[in-house]
């Protein structure tokens, strides 16, 4: 399996249209085998989809995304888990336990909605440490 990450300066980047790379975990057995750091050679909101569908990305965690980017994954067959923050690094931690996305459908497109769906109860507010290991979980 193939999840992505959103990615600046070793950070979950905030703006899924935005970005300009992505950190790619590639993961057997529930353990990660390696993980690069791939550009999006400028393509933007829509065309991102794409590009992860042609890297047979499964899942994509990230910041904040809108509706027509979900829209576009979702066509794709990527699975989502949004409103992620913090060091791309603790994606994958040992132990962890937690999610930082929301899974709703509105969806966190900000730092605010971030910190909503933390409230909420779906994550701890800016961290993005543990999502990568509930999707393993989840799967």
């Amino acid at each position: 399996m193939k999840i992505a990450v959103t990615y600046e300066n070793g950070m979950i980047f905030q703006h899924f249209g935005h970005t300009e790379q992505f950190k790619v975990y590639e993961v057997e057995n529930g353990q990660v085998v390696s993980a690069s750091v791939v550009g999006t050679n400028g393509s933007g909101h829509g065309a991102l989809a794409t590009l992860l569908s042609g890297m047979d990305v499964q899942v994509l965690i990230c910041g904040g995304i809108g509706g027509g980017a979900r829209t576009a994954l979702a066509q794709a067959g990527i699975e989502l888990y949004p409103g992620a923050a913090g060091d791309a690094a603790g994606v994958f931690p040992a132990g962890a336990g937690s999610v930082a996305a929301d899974r709703g459908p509105a969806g966190a497109h900000s730092a605010a909605g971030a910190a909503d769906a933390a409230s909420a109860g779906r994550g701890p507010r800016g961290a993005g440490a543990g999502a990568g290991a509930a999707v393993l979980r989840a799967r």
